[in-house]
């Protein structure tokens, strides 16, 4: 039996010893460890694993920065103000700085970019800061995506879309960007290749999730504030529909793309659907408040965080079940899974980061 090795982790406080993992072990085989909490000048919205070396925090208009982390050594690599000059980048109406508000971020298929969406922006020009209770007819202002060049980690572009978008996807063949806009009710579709918008598609109350097939031919998107999945087909921008249950937050798809999984939030479940029969498969109960999922790159396990009960949930994708029920802080609120180290990563929205090794 070959077996390869997890090097060590020393910090000033502990060491993880070196632990042997099979080849063939699969993460829904291996336990949830805390290795290392991360505070500091953050206030977490959401995590996002590069899956080649980096992890990355949004930080809301409570710390105006999106923080960057060394995925192996766990250390900060560099912490990106959210301000920008918007007439630098063409939008000549607006004149000084302009601060954002990270909420999530996406990393391009090459590796060169961070792309994060900004809840609201502040500065001349901008009167009414988005809400969590809205509509197209409220009226809030439209916000943007900004575009962290990882080579210097300085904002290079932006990108104008809805009103207080949330989830922003890059598609894996790296010619479309989404984001879902939470108040504007649609989804922003960009060309890459024009970097201008192509498309705006009306989801419904409040979209938020998003998750691409490693195909590119179709996006999903979470309608939370109904019960349904939109389907968009990337070639012809039709849309079709999975009746997923009351108030989808979070989506993944398996790696190959057969089932759908999807976070219930008001229930506190979460859904995997078949995508072939489109019918459910099996629901879960995680906790209080499903939000945030990740998925490991195996497709063997998900990881769920549970808003109102604090807690992180390991669940095994073969048969449904809850493998480990951790609590993890006061409010988690974001979770991803580093495929290169085998490490989920949570967001705790008061100021900290948890990071659990898959062992």
């Amino acid at each position: 039996m070959k077996l390869k090795w997890v090097g060590f982790l020393f910090t000033s406080f502990f060491v993880i010893a070196s632990i042997p993992v099979s080849a063939s072990t699969t993460t829904d085989q291996t336990n949830l460890k805390l290795i290392k909490t991360i505070s500091g000048a953050i206030a977490p919205k959401s995590v996002q694993a590069s899956n080649d070396g980096l992890v990355s925090a949004h930080n809301m208009m409570y710390r105006h920065s999106v923080t960057i982390y060394d995925a192996e050594t766990l250390e900060l690599k560099s912490t990106v103000p959210d301000s920008v000059e918007l007439s630098k980048f063409g939008y000549k109406k607006y004149s000084g700085l302009y601060k954002g508000a990270p909420v999530e971020g996406a990393y391009s298929p090459d590796g060169k970019y961070l792309y994060f969406t900004n809840y609201a922006m502040y500065g001349k020009g901008f009167n009414k800061e988005g809400h969590d209770t809205c509509s197209p007819a409220s009226g809030y202002d439209s916000s943007y995506l900004s575009r962290i060049n990882l080579a210097n980690s300085k904002i290079d572009a932006v990108y104008p879309v809805g009103s207080v978008p949330k989830v922003v996807k890059v598609t894996p063949d790296n010619k479309y960007i989404l984001v879902s806009n939470w108040c504007s009710y649609t989804v922003t579709i960009i060309s890459i290749e024009t970097q201008k918008t192509i498309k705006s598609i009306k989801i419904g109350r409040y979209p938020r999730g998003i998750s691409i097939s490693s195909d590119s031919k179709y996006a999903y998107v979470a309608e939370m504030g109904g019960n349904r999945i939109h389907r968009i087909n990337l070639e012809d921008f039709s849309v079709n529909y999975i009746p997923i249950g009351s108030n989808p937050r979070a989506i993944e798809l398996s790696p190959d793309n057969s089932t759908l999984y999807a976070t219930l939030n008001i229930s506190g479940k979460v859904i995997a659907w078949d995508l072939t029969t489109n019918k459910a498969i099996k629901t879960v109960a995680t906790g209080k408040s499903a939000r945030s999922l990740a998925i490991s790159s195996d497709g063997s396990a998900l990881f769920v965080v549970n808003f109102r009960s604090g807690t992180l949930s390991k669940v095994r994708t073969s048969d449904m079940k809850v493998l480990q029920n951790i609590k993890v802080c006061a409010e988690p609120i974001g979770v991803t899974y580093d495929s290169v180290n085998s490490r989920t990563w949570v967001a705790c929205y008061g100021g900290s980061i948890k990071v659990f090794a898959n062992q």
